[in-house]
């Protein structure tokens, strides 16, 4: 793959061009920390909360938790109120934020209820306030500011015309790094995506772009970089149950050569240390629930795995899940099953 200069947020310079997306009750901080070892070169925090009634929560508290984690500490806010979200970044870059990310991607009813989200596209103006307060509160403090964002609010939209607005009024606005998923908000995660329009917003601005959407394996990725022109891709859904693949895709663009899965006896080391990270980061009571999600992920496409995990289902207690984890993964290996991807 050609060579690119360095790219940089703000102070920070990625260790590569591979992005682990964030994801609402996927990208904790277990498993960030997984995927930033496992080749990630940079990983933003679950989406949280800019009203301040919410800071106390302990769903907020665990997610505003960045012990150990590696720098730089990316959080990313959701609202629709300027000086409620000027507010809260200045909150979170007290706790430890490096680098705060707005959130105007997330499709969700819920958030876009409330016009948050990928709902803020439908007001620009609003857009160029939110940006330009967030930006006035961090800039003091060392702090950039990103933002994630969809092509438009609907098919209307999907001329491009939207995206490239919303561009240039965030880096007029002092924005550091886009990242846009190539889709509209009336999309949601259907449809194939809008790769045109992320390179008509790389050709539209000077800052970094990076380029999201249905990035599921080292040569999308390098065909996606190709056809947009951007200076990284950021992989959301793809890594669940496959964090290993930052590190397939950031091999492939450096040496193009893809490499191996994990072996099964592999797995099973990374997914105990996962859980064993899981359960102490939520508790016993909430670490076996949470983490079933995460085990259903992992073992799909695994002989037996789907049987399996009924039976899982019914464990209660965090030894008792990683124990029968360990006796299914082992049994798989002495049966010579492989990891597909």
């Amino acid at each position: 793959m050609q060579a690119h200069d360095a790219m940089r947020i703000g102070p920070y310079e990625p260790v590569n061009r591979v992005f682990a997306a964030p994801m609402a009750g996927v990208t904790d901080r277990p498993f960030r920390r997984l995927c930033r070892q496992l080749g990630a070169g940079y990983a933003v925090g679950e989406m949280a909360a800019s009203n301040p009634r919410l800071w106390a929560s302990e769903k907020t508290m665990r997610r505003l938790n960045h012990d150990g984690e590696v720098a730089p500490v990316a959080v990313q806010l959701a609202g629709a109120d300027p000086r409620m979200l000027a507010q809260a970044a200045r909150h979170n870059a007290a706790r430890g934020a490096q680098i705060i990310d707005i959130n105007m991607g997330c499709p969700a009813k819920k958030v876009c209820s409330v016009a948050s989200g990928s709902a803020l596209l439908r007001d620009e103006s609003l857009v160029a306030r939110i940006l330009e307060s967030v930006v006035e509160a961090c800039e003091p403090l060392g702090v950039p500011v990103t933002l994630k964002y969809r092509t438009g609010w609907d098919a209307a939209g999907r001329d491009g015309g939207a995206a490239v607005r919303v561009a240039r009024l965030a880096q007029d606005a002092g924005i550091r790094m886009l990242t846009l998923h190539g889709r509209t908000r009336a999309c949601g995660f259907h449809g194939p995506a809008e790769y045109e329009t992320i390179a008509q917003v790389k050709r539209a601005v000077s800052i970094p772009v990076v380029a999201n959407g249905d990035i599921d394996s080292p040569r999308k990725a390098l065909l996606v970089l190709q056809a947009t022109g951007a200076d990284a891709v950021m992989i959301g859904r793809a890594a669940q149950g496959r964090p290993w693949i930052f590190r397939q895709v950031a091999h492939f663009l450096a040496h193009g050569e893809e490499p191996a899965p994990p072996t099964i006896r592999e797995l099973r080391e990374l997914l105990l240390s996962h859980l064993d990270d899981h359960y102490a980061f939520y508790g016993a009571g909430l670490g076996v629930r949470t983490a079933r999600k995460h085990i259903h992920w992992y073992l799909r496409g695994i002989a037996g795995g789907e049987m399996f995990c009924e039976a899982m289902n019914r464990i209660e207690d965090c030894a008792g899940q990683a124990a029968a984890l360990a006796d299914f993964l082992r049994g798989a290996e002495d049966a010579g099953v492989r990891v597909l991807h």
